[in-house]
């Protein structure tokens, strides 16, 4: 099943994505093209507010034409611990943070074409500090209770895949 790479071609380098086509050789011994994305890690955060009440964020998203609802997330800065950039983001976008914090899950939201893996936490204890948001960003936090979020998710008002799995990851195994 593994398939052995013959050459690889560098398509685009971005700020955060790297485009690359790689000849590969498959197990039958025929060759194939594989395109794909290598980004960086990433890591998100349920923020949690008491035993009822979570923070999300609210943005306008470019390439969906679309204002989503997510948990907060960024991507690791080159040898940043996921725990670190959860710390960073957790501020930056909602303006708390917390001593507080605990992994949840790893997973890659898209095998076949990209190399990122993204990192899920859980944050309690919040502590309010000031928001300071990329300046190219523009977002706001929204408090919600749980039953809330768990309509959204049923009527389509979520739709991240990061924002559903971690969610309903952690409603279904910790709370």
């Amino acid at each position: 099943m593994i398939e052995k790479l013959l050459k690889s071609k560098k398509i685009y380098g971005g700020k955060i994505l790297n485009f690359y086509v790689d000849d590969v050789s498959l197990p039958n011994g025929k060759n194939a093209k594989r395109e794909y994305i290598r980004q960086p890690q990433a890591a998100a955060v349920i923020p949690i507010i008491s035993r009822k009440k979570i923070v999300l964020v609210k943005q306008y998203r470019y390439p969906i034409k679309k204002i989503t609802y997510e948990i907060p997330a960024g991507k690791l800065d080159d040898g940043e611990k996921a725990i670190d950039c959860i710390k960073r983001e957790l501020a930056e976008e909602t303006g708390f943070t917390s001593n507080n914090i605990k992994k949840l899950i790893s997973f890659y939201p898209s095998t076949a074409f990209s190399t990122e893996k993204l990192h899920i936490f859980v944050a309690k204890n919040l502590k309010k500090v000031k928001m300071r948001p990329d300046e190219d960003e523009f977002i706001e936090p929204v408090i919600i209770n749980y039953k809330k979020a768990l309509k959204w998710i049923e009527s389509g008002k979520i739709k991240d895949a990061k924002t559903l799995i971690g969610l309903l990851y952690y409603f279904k195994t910790l709370r």
